[in-house]
């Protein structure tokens, strides 16, 4: 067993549900919405969230608090003598990949949050345009912001469960609460809010094409933070008498919460000052710092976003780098501050070239992509859909059905049928779904249309 684990169950969901909440529900789902037909969207994406995502979020609730142990150890406990504990070895490489360009990204918030600080503005998407692609393109800048955004996540992680990531999370979800309700409350008393409320919340499912459709499976994917084991490693800190439905189900809930207070948060904004939902990416760089600064107190709301932007991306980050640390030190708190450091000086170097992607190592190119672009299409199109494939695979085929029932009722015969269904999806549907979801993703479904 751990030598560390959760002091409370509210600690374990702040921090599960801060796991889940960064750059998905923040950043990515906005932009996509905007691209992908609005309410109809968001209705797909709740859907698949609930009946994709949740199950899988069980399942690795299911596996790491069943052997208490962390990812790799996990599934050589329950699968011993087999290869089945490669899962776990996928998932640490790939939280790697994924912090060494997502902390770029944090390090774009950071900066922007010093621009906010010391009074630096432009004028209009263009001024702002030109702003991000200066911050972008500087070397020195992005590899600064970088290291500041490492050194924030690093910090954090080597206090250890209790003292780290669970008090850093207890005081960092209730604030990014408080702030969306600040931004939404502004955002609404715009004159023309509503029609972006309409476009967010109202479905047009004339909008919805077999694109969208696997782009709302891939985000519920995605925003639940599934595919890389972290929530294995997570739940193997829960003590024993603790149930895993409740927090599966609040962390589910909090996610969606929190993805429908960003659109509301933005969407009004958008609408009431004439830009285009379709932005894209610049979504959040480009637009929305020309929207607030159009109103009164822009400048303010604006600090808030952004501080909250890196609430969230923070909490993301601390799990992708304790599943790596955790599989070092197999749990044991003797000797995490070291490897923490030493973890985190690693993912640094590793994240340089894709900081660099947008100035000195524009011209390097891989298939195509740049050096960013392709960590990102490796992590979010390959090995997250494959790695919660596999998981799927191993809870439904590998796990016997009496420990599973066991884990997730404790005894409740009430959620007896609960079980029932939960079973059903893990076993025939939700493979075939990620199976769609990959294959759309890497781009093979386009061979056959």
């Amino acid at each position: 067993m751990q030598n560390d684990q959760w002091s409370s169950k509210v600690g374990f969901i702040l921090a599960s549900a801060g796991s889940a909440i960064g750059l998905g529900a923040i950043w990515k789902l906005p932009y996509i919405t905007g691209t992908s037909g609005g309410g109809a969207f968001i209705f797909l994406f709740l859907l698949f969230s609930l009946f994709i995502g949740f199950p899988l979020l069980l399942a690795e609730f299911v596996i790491g608090r069943s052997t208490g142990k962390e990812a790799i150890s996990a599934y050589k406990e329950i699968a011993p003598k087999t290869k089945w504990h490669w899962i776990g070895y996928l998932g640490v490489i790939t939280a790697v990949i994924l912090l060494s360009f997502y902390s770029v990204i944090g390090g774009w918030v950071i900066q922007y949050l010093f621009y906010g600080i010391t009074g630096l503005t432009a004028e209009g998407t263009s001024g702002y345009e030109g702003l991000f692609n200066q911050s972008v393109s500087s070397p020195i800048a992005s590899v600064a912001a970088q290291g500041l955004f490492l050194f924030i996540t690093i910090a954090v992680v080597a206090k250890g469960i209790q003292q780290g990531i669970e008090k850093v999370s207890k005081i960092m979800m209730p604030a990014l609460f408080i702030l969306f309700i600040i931004l939404i409350i502004r955002s609404l008393t715009l004159d023309n809010a509503m029609e972006g409320v309409k476009f967010f919340l109202q479905p047009d499912f004339s909008k919805i094409t077999s694109e969208s459709v696997l782009y709302a499976l891939g985000q519920s994917f995605f925003s639940l933070s599934v595919g890389i084991s972290v929530m294995v490693t997570y739940s193997s800190y829960l003590a024993k008498k603790e149930s895993l439905m409740q927090p599966a189900i609040s962390v589910v809930i909090m996610n969606l919460f929190i993805s429908i207070l960003a659109g509301l948060a933005i969407f009004p904004a958008v609408f009431s000052l004439g830009y285009q939902p379709e932005a894209g990416p610049g979504l959040l760089f480009i637009v929305l710092p020309a929207v607030f600064d159009q109103i009164i107190f822009g400048k303010v709301f604006l600090f808030l976003f952004l501080a909250l932007f890196l609430f969230a991306t923070l909490t993301s980050a601390f799990s992708m780098l304790e599943i790596v640390v955790a599989s070092v030190t197999k749990g044991k708190s003797n000797g995490r501050a070291l490897i923490s450091w030493i973890v985190g000086i690693g993912i640094f170097a590793l994240g340089v070239p894709s900081a660099l992607s947008y100035s000195v190592l524009s011209d390097i190119t891989i298939f195509g992509k740049s050096i960013f672009d392709s960590a990102d299409f490796l992590v979010s199109n390959i090995l997250m859909p494959f790695g919660a494939l596999l998981i799927s695979i191993f809870v439904s085929y590998k796990m016997k059905k009496d420990l599973l029932k066991s884990e997730l009722i404790m005894d409740s015969k009430s959620l007896n049928g609960v079980f029932t269904v939960w079973y059903f999806l893990m076993r025939y549907i939700v493979p075939l779904v990620i199976i769609a979801v990959f294959l759309d993703s890497s781009g093979l479904l386009k061979l056959f249309k």
